[in-house]
């Protein structure tokens, strides 16, 4: 079978390989031309691209069944092989990984160009392709690009036939984010970290974490109300290292005498949450042929780090039911669409309702008793009471839905409306991190 594939991103990339060692002619196509000859690759309008990414048990549990050899490659390339914590993992044993996204991507687009039966061009794609009611293929800078079937991955802004889709739920969470990457000096051991990434804390109003990447590479990340544009000055080097090294979390990481930027500043915008299925508006499949995939069905508040996890998911599950209807796209589409309203929504719903609530204290509310906590109280009920761990740990590790947190919301509600709060972490409040930016640097 002849596919085309919009966008090289993770999941368009994987489902090449994956399609092409199941015997189908697979051409991917995207306006990126890749890493230039001399290794730069500013991988432009992918803004997420240079951003930390936590990279999940899911994510080798999907490249060791279908190129288990990528994981050798990612480890040559400077990888960390992280095994998940006792209990948190997933059932096969699937290690996390510390890696850069632009090594990762790096190291999947070799595997991709270099796959007998997979092509990797260079295109706008303008449009899909129809004939007889059905995707034909792709219209790329002009040009018709035939297929019997289309895979739309061409990520989170996809506009790709947005006529035969019902419109996306969700939209702007209200949270943005700057972020800047940084290399241990020679012999220095790596910051406070309690979690596998490294550290995440939220503090009075806002939230910081670093991810621990390849090579002894990290990213500092600051998470902060993207209304409260007294922090557009963390664009500047300068105001950025000032707040890093007023936050303990972030100074034990990035002080002058343990690492040294390798990075600019890099702004992350507004962040989303939105979920498109696969059928239109009736609840039909609107273009029989086409399938969509990746950040062009999902994309959340990326804290969490559920991102690349949730898309690498959706890749497998969509090989599954390839290979269980061949020949029948409408089948593949509509079993698609209730795998992801099963498996892949409830991950949008619990960051919209998890944001929406934490803006609402960074703002000065308390927690509210009077309904059900959200999943980031419930995973702080935790340190009061570690029997939650039991049901919270599945659902931290992605292993089990939002829905199994249901089990303990009450018990934890009831340890909120006896009065305990969370430990506060040490640094400054929003108001106070925003003065110190405000004033001048040298």
């Amino acid at each position: 079978m002849e596919v085309a594939i919009a966008g090289a991103g993770p999941s368009g990339l994987f489902a090449a390989v994956a399609l092409a060692r199941r015997g189908h002619r697979v051409t991917v196509v995207d306006r990126d031309a890749g890493p230039s000859d001399d290794g730069a690759w500013a991988r432009r309008g992918v803004m997420q691209f240079h951003h930390p990414h936590g990279f999940r048990p899911q994510i080798a549990e999907a490249l060791r069944a279908e190129m288990p050899e990528m994981l050798d490659a990612l480890v040559a390339a400077g990888a960390e092989v992280v095994p998940a914590p006792g209990g948190l993992g997933s059932p096969a044993g699937a290690p996390a990984l510390r890696c850069r996204r632009s090594v990762f991507e790096r190291v999947l687009r070799a595997f991709a160009t270099a796959e007998p039966g997979v092509t990797v061009g260079q295109g706008h794609v303008d449009d899909v392709l129809r004939s007889g009611g059905r995707a034909a293929g792709l219209l790329v800078d002009g040009r018709p690009l035939a297929a019997e079937l289309v895979i739309n991955a061409s990520g989170r802004s996809a506009r790709l036939a947005a006529d035969v889709r019902a419109p996306a739920e969700g939209g702007d969470c209200g949270l943005a984010y700057v972020s800047r990457q940084y290399t241990l000096l020679p012999g220095a051991e790596p910051g406070p970290m309690n979690a596998p990434i490294g550290i995440i804390e939220t503090l009075t109003g806002y939230m910081v974490a670093v991810f621990l990447h390849d090579n002894r590479t990290f990213s500092a990340l600051i998470i902060r109300p993207a209304d409260d544009r007294r922090f557009a000055a963390l664009r500047s080097s300068a105001a950025f290292e000032t707040a890093s090294m007023a936050v303990p979390a972030l100074a034990g990481w990035v002080a002058p005498d343990r690492s040294r930027p390798i990075s600019p500043v890099l702004p992350g915008g507004r962040l989303h949450n939105t979920y498109r299925g696969q059928l239109d508006g009736r609840g039909r499949v609107g273009l029989p042929g086409l399938l969509h995939l990746g950040d062009a069905v999902c994309t959340t508040n990326p804290s969490a780090g559920r991102g690349i996890a949730v898309a690498m998911r959706q890749a497998v599950n969509l090989l599954r039911l390839l290979d269980e209807h061949p020949g029948d796209p409408d089948a593949v589409a509509l079993a698609f669409d209730e795998w992801c309203t099963e498996n892949v929504r409830p991950w949008f719903a619990d960051h919209v309702y998890w944001d929406t609530d934490l803006l609402r204290r960074w703002a000065g509310g308390d927690v509210d008793v009077t309904r059900r906590l959200p999943s980031d109280l419930i995973m702080e009920a935790t340190e009061a009471d570690p029997a939650l761990w039991r049901v919270v740990g599945p659902y931290m590790a992605m292993e089990a839905l939002p829905s199994s947190l249901d089990e303990v919301e009450p018990q934890a509600r009831a340890i909120f409306a006896a009065g305990w709060r969370p430990p506060l972490h040490p640094g400054p409040t929003r108001d106070e991190l925003a003065e110190l930016i405000s004033l001048p640097h040298p």
